[in-house]
């Protein structure tokens, strides 16, 4: 048995291989259960008894010696893999920099900061209340009982506790007059639920709730803070017209249309030929509102509005599918950079 040859041709053949899979054949060649080192330990019993140590100790040492050849050599196959495929990237560290893209607000967050903006200005505080409400708030405070008409224009999202996600910004109302008596303007922006989806609806979108109570307020004041408000926001000389309408929290109560903003009263295919697009609702506060909030109704009165978020943005930004604005496309959203 030459075991000085066993050494060499093994540390030759590891050192030649230029593969990991040369390098499991070696492995399996050397140390499988067929392999040279095995049958060089087998052999060990066709040698005298004082030859048989020392042969054994010689292979042992062969073993460890062809271990650390073959670890050292998987090691360096390893790196010149991860060389060659940097090579192959043709990544070019010394090139600049591809910088980093800038964002932009969301087209419902851009539309909500300037209806907020706009109504700060008119002297309006901003109102926040939760959006997981109990029954009380969400309806029977806003004079919508449990065998009112009204339920039904709802698709209300409830929890098993009773407890629902809110269908409207109004229960702020309810709850702004419960904290602190009048005089107070104030719009109450945020997100709302129903169980609504296609074109023009989604399961959740924004809306913003004005609300201004005080002595002898009336439907003038009303009318002529919302013309104010229209032209402000779309930045045109707009009329706007009521029409009688019906709210359950107010009374009387109207929807609201403003001149198109698209041929300025004209007629065209947005506003179906009339000149008109509604754009929110609004009324004076009905009495059972101001009791639920705390207030007299014989000494306190005032008046409500409600808008949309998403349908002013569509108006503003000319989009014609709502689900637009929740697709997260970012060709979509990158237009609003410009804006």
């Amino acid at each position: 048995m030459d075991l000085d040859r066993l050494s060499q041709d093994g540390l030759a053949e590891i050192a030649a291989a230029h593969s990991a899979a040369a390098l499991a054949d070696l492995k399996v060649r050397y140390f499988g259960k067929k392999g040279v080192l095995t049958d060089a330990l087998k052999a060990l019993g066709t040698l005298s008894a004082e030859e048989r140590p020392i042969a054994g100790a010689r292979i042992h040492k062969i073993k460890d010696q062809l271990t650390h050849a073959l670890e050292a050599k998987a090691f360096a196959l390893d790196e010149q893999a991860i060389q060659e495929a940097l090579l192959q990237s043709g990544l070019d560290v010394t090139l600049p920099g591809r910088g980093l893209g800038v964002g932009a607000l969301h087209p419902i967050t851009r539309t909500r900061l300037r209806i907020e903006e706009i109504f700060i200005q008119a002297g309006f505080s901003v109102a926040k209340g939760p959006e997981i409400e109990d029954d009380y708030h969400n309806f029977e405070a806003l004079n919508i009982p449990a065998n009112h008409p009204a339920r039904a224009m709802h698709d209300t999202f409830y929890f098993g506790d009773g407890s629902l996600l809110r269908t409207h910004t109004s229960p702020v109302q309810v709850r702004e007059m419960q904290k602190a008596l009048p005089p107070y303007r104030l719009i109450m922006p945020g997100r709302v639920y129903r169980n609504d989806s296609d074109q023009t609806h989604t399961p959740m979108f924004h809306q913003v709730e004005g609300l201004v109570i005080d002595k002898a307020i009336g439907f003038a004041h009303l009318k002529s803070v919302l013309k104010q408000f229209v032209q402000a926001f779309f930045e045109k000389p707009l009329n706007i017209r009521l029409r009688p309408s019906y709210f359950p929290f107010t009374e009387p109560s109207a929807e609201v249309d403003c001149e198109c903003v698209f041929c300025e009263g004209k007629g065209c295919r947005v506003c179906k030929h009339t000149g008109w697009l509604e754009v929110l609702g609004c009324g004076c506060v009905h009495p059972n509102v101001l009791r639920h909030g705390g207030l007299d109704p014989e000494e306190w009165c005032g008046y409500a509005f409600g808008m949309g978020i998403e349908r002013l943005a569509m108006l503003r930004y000319q989009v014609n599918d709502l689900r637009q604005f929740f697709e997260n496309d970012s060709r979509f959203l990158d237009a609003f950079k410009r804006v």
